[in-house]
């Protein structure tokens, strides 16, 4: 992780797990692979309020920022990487 990442991941860290877990997950899965754009998308996104992007992320609130809104539907979508041992791994 270069120290770029290594500073929005400390970004990332919102004190709301829901929050933590998505952000963490955009940045760990996404990220590398991202556009500028969706680059600068995001490092915008980490500097709005909490209740904001909790709003966002949890559905409780939309964008009318089409940037945001994309932003937002690839941090709903970037799945979760199963646990090692996990109950899709053979026994």
């Amino acid at each position: 992780m270069s120290s770029g990442q290594g500073r929005l991941a400390w970004n990332c860290r919102r004190g709301m797990k829901e929050l933590d877990l998505l952000l963490l997950r955009y940045l760990d899965q996404r990220w590398p692979q991202a556009t500028p754009g969706e680059r600068a998308a995001f490092e915008a996104f980490l500097e709005l309020p909490d209740p904001v992007i909790a709003g966002y992320l949890l559905g409780n609130e939309g964008s009318s920022d089409a940037a945001v809104r994309e932003l937002v539907d690839a941090l709903r979508c970037t799945p979760s990487r199963a646990p090692p041992g996990g109950p899709s791994s053979s026994a």
